[in-house]
């Protein structure tokens, strides 16, 4: 009785199971992408074929396959699989799980692989209880996140794995995905199913690289065609079964054409693979500052645009392109530094939707504007400076004249020589003096050839060849 009870409940379950579930891969060779790690001669597909599986992390955005990947390791190794979810896993079903997995290797010699999402999220009291164990093969650990984990895992974690990046799949990929969901009986091979090329197109662009999401968007398109195949077929008078959300669909209903209307009803919205901790974050911001350095506008519109839409704060975009105004354009265009503060200031103040508009405003112009980090790397090599040599003493004339002693030793003839000397600029021709306002030879500031900053080269210039002459002529 308990086996029966146990199949109908198996039966139930399988009826219900989304698609992207029923088509996971359960070899190698069904899985789809990542040759990068799985390619001939790679390094997890030697791994694999020399059964030399250790701790491992997998990261990359969602949809990629991370989970699956994990069940497939276990099944190409015969190794008993163990999932559970790092934010909600306590010690307790840790210890219980080593406890099996001891049990297991003494009685069977059966490996276990342990699978934990969210690795990111594992505690400094979980390490302690299962590294130990890890560290000795009772347990491989294999953990699966979203986030960089050189970033957001526990150095004890990291040290112990060995990292591999899962990319998003390619447009192709995700089209051969559904094709196999179409013709595999898994999923909708029972049916007198078409799918057009067309609706593979926005299925494979709009699931963003998830092949989770765009067979999620099959599913939806084919329950929701098979109902109203089903209600068209009740109206004739036929007799047809109602179709499971499972997709286990009657074979009597009527053929199932899916076009390009069909299938951006069922996926709406295009998802973003974008996240403001992960390395989209950096990634993007990175791609639109660069964009506009290279006064790229339209790639520059495009970045911001994809932040945007990810959910990206308004204000952190802002201000890099305030850092951005002096770091690669500085004084080549002084107006752009105004235009950034500017930017920003309305970004803070009008928010979104509205800010995209003046963002694109910000990043257009300095896109477009003459670049120079001349100003950057005055500033820099000035710093190393001060930071490794030693620092250059204020000359006497310099000093403020008004300061007090710092002490007695200083004596009453060195603080009248404070300020002594000093010649005042707007009284000398051309508002140049001889003077040397630094005791040092040192030339920070280059002024680029760009824009206003041309100006202030030859101005420079200038400046420096009068007050080489007033100096030359103080010492005749």
């Amino acid at each position: 009785m308990s086996d029966l009870w146990s199949d109908k409940r198996a039966s139930s379950a399988a009826a219900v199971m989304p698609l992207a579930m029923r088509m996971r891969p359960r070899t190698l060779e069904e899985f789809v992408g990542q040759e990068q790690i799985l390619g001939e001669g790679r390094l997890l597909r030697r791994m694999l074929n020399a059964d030399a599986i250790t701790s491992l992390i997998l990261h990359g955005p969602p949809g990629t396959g991370k989970t699956t990947l994990a069940e497939v390791i276990a099944n190409a190794t015969r190794r008993h699989f163990e999932r559970e979810n790092a934010a909600s896993v306590g010690v307790k079903r840790i210890r219980e799980i080593i406890e099996n997995a001891e049990d297991r290797l003494a009685t069977s010699e059966q490996r276990t692989i342990l699978f934990l999402d969210e690795i990111h999220r594992f505690s400094k009291a979980q390490q302690d209880v299962l590294l130990p164990d890890t560290e000795r093969g009772v347990i491989t650990l294999i953990g699966a996140t979203t986030e960089n984990p050189l970033f957001a895992c526990n150095s004890a974690l990291v040290s112990r794995s060995t990292l591999f990046r899962l990319e998003l799949l390619t447009v192709e990929q995700i089209k051969e995905v559904v094709r196999r969901a179409v013709r595999d009986p898994r999923g909708y091979g029972g049916l007198d199913l078409t799918v057009r090329e067309e609706a593979l197109d926005v299925w494979a662009v709009k699931s963003e690289g998830d092949a989770r999401r765009a067979l999620t968007a099959l599913e939806v398109a084919v329950l929701s065609q098979s109902e109203q195949a089903r209600e068209r077929t009740s109206e004739q008078g036929e007799t047809t079964q109602s179709p499971s959300l499972a997709g286990s669909l009657s074979r009597s209903l009527a053929p199932i054409h899916i076009d390009r209307p069909t299938a951006e009803d069922s996926i709406q919205r295009k998802a973003m693979a974008y996240s403001v901790t992960g390395d989209s974050h950096y990634d993007m911001i990175s791609a639109m500052i660069k964009s506009v350095r290279g006064s790229d506008p339209d790639a520059a519109v495009y970045w911001i645009a994809a932040m945007l839409e990810g959910g990206e704060d308004p204000r952190f975009i802002a201000r890099r392109l305030a850092i951005l105004a002096s770091e690669d354009i500085g004084n080549a265009d002084p107006r752009a530094i105004v235009v950034a503060q500017s930017g920003w200031d309305l970004a803070e103040r009008i928010g979104m939707p509205e800010a995209r508009i003046t963002l694109a405003q910000v990043a257009t112009y300095l896109a477009l504007a003459p670049k120079s980090n001349a100003s950057y790397v005055a500033i820099d090599e000035a710093m190393a400076d001060v930071r490794d040599g030693r620092t250059v003493p204020v000359p006497y004339f310099l000093q403020d004249g008004n300061t007090s002693p710092i002490g007695a030793q200083e004596g009453a003839e060195a603080q009248k020589r404070k300020g002594r000397g000093y010649e005042y600029s707007h009284d000398a021709e051309d508002g140049v003096t001889g003077q040397d306002y630094l005791g040092v030879e040192k030339r920070y500031y280059r002024p680029g050839v760009s824009g206003v900053e041309k100006m202030l080269s030859e101005r420079l210039e200038e400046i420096r060849g009068l007050r080489e002459r007033k100096r030359r002529g103080k010492g005749q």
